[in-house]
C-alpha cells in the first residue's frame, strides 16, 4: 500500500492568502493540528496550530507573518511503513505527499493511516490469535508458515516485538481460523512456547481493539 492510497479526499492545502483563523477552523473541523501550504501545487512547508497561535494575529494572512516552517513529506510512490515512521517520529496529525517532481498531490491524515493500516494488517478479518515466545537465533519465519499451513490453516498477518535487552522475540500470528487447537498441538511438538492464544471472537477482538488503541497512542491521536 502506497502513499497516493492514503491521501484524503476531503482534507484541503491552505494557501499563504487564508487566515490563521480559517486554518484553524479546518483543523477543527479534520480533528488535526498540522496542515500543509502550498501555492500552484509547490508545497511551502507544514503549519501546526501552535505555530498560529503563536501569531497572535489568527485574523491576518498567513502569508504576512514570517514563518519558520517545517518541511516533512512523503512521495507517492512510498510504502505505507515508511508513511508511519515519519508521522510518529515528527508526532504528526497530517503528513504531505508529493510527485516525483515535487509537486504536491495531497495529505494524508493519522486518521486515514490508521485505518488504511487496519485493513493491510487483516485486522477485521475473523480468526484466532497465536502468540510465540522465541529465541532470537531460533526465529524461522518458513518453518512457522510450515506448521500453520500444515494444518489447513493460513497467516493473515504477523507482528514481531522484541524487549529492550532481551534476546527473546514475541511473535504475534493472526490466522484464518478460530479453532486453532491442531495448529496449538503442532507449534508444541516442535518445542515452540505459546505464550498465548485466541480462539473465541470475542477474545480476539479484545485483543486487537488493545493492538489499535496501543497503535493510536503510538501516533499520538
Amino acid at each position: 500500500m502506497l502513499a497516493r492510497d492514503l491521501m484524503s479526499d476531503v482534507v484541503p492545502a491552505l494557501k499563504t492568502s487564508d487566515s490563521g483563523s480559517q486554518a484553524l477552523s479546518w483543523m477543527d473541523i479534520f480533528r488535526i493540528s498540522h496542515l500543509p501550504i502550498v501555492n500552484n501545487l509547490e508545497f511551502l512547508g507544514l503549519i501546526s496550530d501552535k505555530d498560529i497561535y503563536n501569531l497572535n494575529m489568527a485574523n491576518e494572512a498567513i502569508g504576512n507573518h514570517k514563518l519558520s516552517l517545517f518541511s516533512p513529506y512523503v512521495y507517492e510512490d512510498q510504502h505505507i511503513y515508511e508513511v508511519i515512521e515519519l508521522a510518529s517520529r515528527l508526532k504528526l496529525s497530517a503528513i504531505p505527499v508529493l510527485a516525483r517532481n515535487n509537486e504536491f498531490l495531497g495529505t494524508i491524515t493519522t486518521n486515514d493511516l490508521v485505518l488504511h493500516f487496519a485493513d493491510l494488517s487483516a485486522l477485521k478479518q475473523p480468526g484466532g490469535i497465536i502468540v510465540l515466545e522465541i529465541n532470537v537465533n531460533d526465529y524461522s519465519l518458513s518453518q512457522i508458515a510450515q506448521i500453520v499451513e500444515g494444518n489447513d490453516a493460513k497467516i493473515l498477518s504477523l507482528y514481531i516485538s522484541t524487549p529492550s535487552d532481551s534476546t527473546k522475540l514475541y511473535v504475534t500470528l493472526k490466522i484464518n481460523r478460530t479453532e486453532l487447537s491442531s495448529v496449538i498441538q503442532t507449534f508444541e511438538r516442535y518445542d515452540y512456547n505459546i505464550t498465548a492464544s485466541y480462539m473465541k471472537d470475542d477474545e480476539g477482538d479484545a485483543m486487537l481493539k488493545n493492538r489499535y488503541d496501543l497503535f493510536m497512542r503510538y501516533l499520538n491521536i
